[in-house]
């Protein structure tokens, strides 16, 4: 019977931490993980206080004015390209978003053009997660 089924097909499935709307079977990645490209919340706090490299907000203009992690600049994804001459292609950037799919387009693009680029996994909300501190003052990560 049909229910049984998909009894058998739903048995295995998982949510996806960073993507808890988002089913996968098991042992498949999130199918835009890339490893390679990614650096913890931890990584990237270390880089924006000792400056090696610029962090990079790629949400919309009202998730930044919510809540942002302090030391990050403010560069829509819709506008990024065209500002991608304001970035130093020799000084490593880290792009973050809210969950880390629209970071993680932006660094596959990026190091695709010659760029030191990587994505903070997990987003700003694994940033907060972890108990980082937001800007401004109460600061919240906005629903996108």
């Amino acid at each position: 019977p049909p229910a049984a089924g998909w009894a058998g097909l739903t048995a295995n499935i998982r949510l996806d931490p960073a993507h808890p709307a988002l089913l996968y079977p098991p042992l498949m990645a999130h199918p835009l993980s890339n490893a390679a490209l990614e650096v913890s919340p931890t990584e990237t706090a270390q880089a924006i206080a000792d400056g090696s490299a610029t962090v990079i907000d790629v949400r919309e203009p009202y998730e930044w004015e919510v809540g942002r992690m302090p030391g990050t600049i403010h560069i829509p994804l819709e506008r990024l390209a065209s500002r991608a001459d304001e970035l130093d292609k020799d000084h490593p950037v880290i792009f973050q978003c809210r969950a880390g799919v629209r970071s993680l387009m932006a660094a596959q693009a990026f190091a695709a053009a010659g760029f030191q680029a990587r994505s903070m996994a997990g987003g700003i909300q694994a940033w907060a997660n972890d108990g980082r501190p937001l800007e401004p003052d109460g600061g919240l990560v906005a629903d996108h």
